[in-house]
């Protein structure tokens, strides 16, 4: 899964890099609301405070999290381009 997402990484440059952030971002504070809000953590997280615990749990679904980046990157980039499609005016136009 390594070498498919360094791939990615050069395929899609800082798409796939910030997918992946906000993945972790989004992650890490799902984790770390649901630990505030009554989930209960076992082990060694359970004594730690908030934020650590919350990046523990974050830590234990990397593959997951990685995973979804190679599938949700190529979708957020061709989103992007059409975004920025959207932005430009179009120069072919004629003007009035």
């Amino acid at each position: 899964m390594g070498t498919k997402l360094k791939q990615l990484l050069e395929e899609y440059g800082p798409i796939a890099f910030y997918t992946y952030f906000a993945i972790f971002l989004l992650t890490l504070a799902g984790f770390a609301l649901a630990i505030r809000y009554g989930w209960r953590t076992e082990g060694v997280g359970e004594s730690a405070g908030l934020l650590m615990a919350a990046w523990v749990a974050t830590k234990l679904t990397q593959p997951l999290r990685i995973a979804a980046t190679l599938a949700l990157t190529p979708v957020v980039a061709v989103a992007t381009r059409r975004f920025r499609r959207a932005d430009k005016p179009d120069t072919n136009a004629p003007r009035a």
